[in-house]
């Protein structure tokens, strides 16, 4: 009981990152935004949770946790506000300018964990290990799961009620579906609602980062993140950018990712086993929503027809 308990705990562990970065993909692509940043969102949001946890801890104390996770998620927004500038003022693609960001964020990280962020022994390339003031405390003692998992679900759950339920969530919506209709016919302000699913996606992509500091590693190192960002982008995919379907698509990759590094470990099987199986899953799902798209079509062509002969 207690290994199967520890099983779901590390698959539950693995999938809070996935769900948030999940979330983040899903919020852009919906507004349409197609934000391929997250990656260096989640590490500009874990630097910045690893700076107040090692450097303001001793002044803010019992306020260091919430206001890690916090700072985490406006890094992230600053992050992603970056390319939102470049799109809206010089009409750069965001899918460029979001890919080199997430290589700024490495090299950023890089240069921190090994210069002015180093643990004071200077050996290893990761900062000093943050007080427990600052860290997110375990839903399970005797496993690592952690609080950051209850967080992840309850923005899941309350992005999908504002996406299906808000005037807000109407203009995300309109804008991503035809911009051009959302601003003629609904009169959308498109600039305004695309920056603003970029923020929003880049502080949940920041909050991810925060919360693998606060909640897992502890620390700030060099591949902090094993493409959590850009595995993001296939638990949204296959959500079809549904917020609660991605509570069910992040858990299943962590799953997926958990049970490839234990195949790893104990039989020798090759980690990256997972990742064909998750663009597998992903290609199935896209072709079934063409085929899908091609029925309706083909529907919508041939009632008329049927309507008029009659």
């Amino acid at each position: 009981m207690t290994a199967h308990l520890t099983l779901l705990a590390d698959i539950l562990v693995r999938a809070t990152p996935l769900i948030l970065t999940g979330l983040a993909v899903a919020v852009a692509f919906r507004g349409g935004v197609l934000n391929i940043g997250a990656d260096g969102q989640l590490l500009v949001g874990a630097t910045a949770a690893a700076w107040v946890g090692i450097v303001l801890t001793p002044t803010v104390g019992v306020i260091a946790l919430p206001l890690a996770l916090l700072l985490g998620a406006v890094a992230g927004g600053l992050w992603a506000f970056v390319a939102a500038y470049l799109r809206t003022r010089f009409h750069v693609l965001e899918v460029i300018s979001t890919i080199m960001l997430n290589f700024v964020a490495v090299y950023v990280v890089s240069y921190l964990v090994r210069g002015p962020l180093q643990e004071p022994t200077h050996i290893y390339p990761q900062t000093d290990t943050i007080p427990s003031a600052a860290q997110l405390s375990r839903l399970l003692t005797s496993t690592r799961l952690h609080w950051g998992f209850i967080l992840a679900i309850v923005l899941a759950v309350g992005i999908w009620w504002i996406i299906r339920y808000t005037a807000a969530g109407f203009r995300l919506r309109a804008t991503g579906a035809n911009p051009y209709a959302a601003a003629s016919a609904g009169r959308i302000a498109i600039r305004q609602v695309t920056t603003k699913a970029f923020i929003a996606s880049g502080m949940l992509a920041g909050l991810a980062g925060a919360i693998e500091v606060c909640g897992v590693t502890f620390a700030l190192y060099e591949n902090l993140s094993p493409g959590y960002g850009y595995t993001g982008i296939a638990v949204a995919l296959l959500a079809d950018l549904n917020p609660l379907g991605v509570i069910v698509s992040g858990i299943l990759f962590g799953a997926l990712e958990s049970g490839a590094s234990a195949l790893q470990r104990d039989a020798n099987v090759p980690a990256t086993m997972a990742t064909v199986l998750e663009a597998t899953l992903i290609l199935l799902v896209m072709a079934g929503a063409y085929i899908r798209a091609r029925r309706k079509n083909s529907s919508a062509l041939i009632t008329p027809s049927l309507s008029i002969t009659g």
